[in-house]
């Protein structure tokens, strides 16, 4: 009893000592520590000038690219969706719910409106108790690591295929899709953990359900202006998730390509993309780990998988610069593939999916499972396109 009084007492005097430290101080530390450390070896001015003129590019000849394909992968997401697509992939997928991911099968539904667009459309699709009647609780809560697996998925696939590679997006498809059983599964033992009671109650309750049974009154539209709205609709979403990923790119990734690329042949001149190669010396510390795991040839290459976990579009922006600077293989975009759609930005997403359903304590374990889901992803990806290479050698 003692003692717990006297580590009470210690607990507060430590707290008491920090509310002599104004709020904001460690925050402004942390900025200026990091902008003295990077205009210490480029200068002032051109680290102001290479943040200026990475982010204008990035928004000109990325930012303006991502959001082209998002707006065509909405169009045709949302034409799906009309004319029964999703509901065909669906029922062909609904039989490798229950035994790969322990849940119920219109749970497949939920995996291909995320592909389709993005994270929070799992919880979008959760508000909707006729859809939540299916669910144990644990398994409810555990749609937040399931849908975020494949998040963006399509945007990410029409984006490596762009850069010129086929079957490596396919490779890293599979791979999300064992690190999406990994964190699915790992997800719910965490849940059941904490709260044995969730295995067996109902994420909702019948009634609750039965007030929503009611179908939406159709109308009937010819196949002309059911199709003319589904591609301006969709599109329109398309053109709202490219202006909503701008902040991530611009902002991220011109901070992780300054931590990432060298200064240019001339030196230190302000231009864009240029940086202190902090992030390459750290990796290159334990290269021989990602070397094993996910196969990468160049140390700069850690970047994608750190991007991705705040926001797949910035990470995506990494890509055109690396293959310029030759470091892109196959088995690079294989594994970028598998951890960009299985993370996609998962670390500034979780939270808020998790509050949302009224979770909110349980979003460190859901971090927890998908980080371990994201890097089987990555291992998976890599392991398969050995195995693919060496079949089609």
């Amino acid at each position: 009893m003692e003692k717990t009084i006297a580590s009470t007492d210690k607990a507060e005097k430590k707290k008491s000592h920090y509310r002599f430290i104004p709020t904001g101080v460690p925050c402004l530390v942390i900025v200026i520590l990091l902008f003295w450390y990077i205009g210490s070896i480029m200068g002032l001015p051109n680290m102001l000038n290479t943040i200026m003129h990475t982010a204008h590019d990035l928004l000109l000849n990325t930012v303006f690219y991502l959001m082209g394909i998002c707006v065509v992968t909405g169009a045709i997401g949302r034409l799906f969706v009309e004319f029964g697509v999703v509901k065909l992939l669906e029922n062909l997928l609904r039989p490798l719910m229950k035994p790969l991911f322990n849940l119920p099968g219109v749970a497949a539904l939920g995996a291909t409106m995320t592909f389709l667009s993005d994270n929070p459309a799992i919880i979008s699709l959760s508000q909707d108790k006729r859809f939540s009647s299916y669910f144990k609780k644990y398994q409810f809560i555990s749609l937040t690591n399931f849908g975020t697996a494949f998040g963006m998925g399509l945007l990410v696939m029409v984006f490596m295929v762009g850069q010129g590679y086929f079957v490596e997006p396919v490779v890293g498809l599979f791979g999300a899709f064992c690190g999406c059983i990994v964190s699915t599964r790992l997800m719910q033992r965490f849940i059941i953990k904490a709260y044995p009671s969730f295995a067996v109650e109902e994420a909702i309750s019948e009634e609750a359900a039965a007030i929503e049974a009611a179908e939406d009154k159709v109308v009937s539209k010819s196949v002309f202006i059911r199709t003319l709205n589904s591609l301006l609709d969709g599109g329109k979403m398309g053109v709202d998730v490219g202006i909503a990923i701008i902040p991530g790119v611009l902002i991220i990734s011109t901070l992780v390509m300054i931590l990432t690329f060298g200064a240019s042949a001339e030196g230190y001149t302000g231009a864009a993309y240029e940086g202190i190669e902090l992030l390459p010396w750290l990796a290159a510390k334990v290269n021989l780990l990602f070397e094993w795991l996910f196969g990468f040839t160049d140390p700069h290459l850690i970047a994608f998988p750190i991007t991705a976990l705040g926001a797949v579009g910035a990470a995506l922006g990494l890509v055109p610069n690396f293959a310029a600077q030759g470091w892109i293989d196959g088995n690079a975009i294989a594994v970028f593939t598998a951890i960009g759609m299985c993370w996609s930005g998962y670390l500034s997403t979780h939270t808020a999916m998790l509050d949302s359903l009224g979770y909110r304590e349980l979003t460190p374990k859901a971090i927890a499972a998908h980080t371990v889901g994201g890097i089987v992803a990555a291992i998976v990806a890599h392991f398969v396109y050995v195995g693919v290479t060496m079949l089609m050698a």
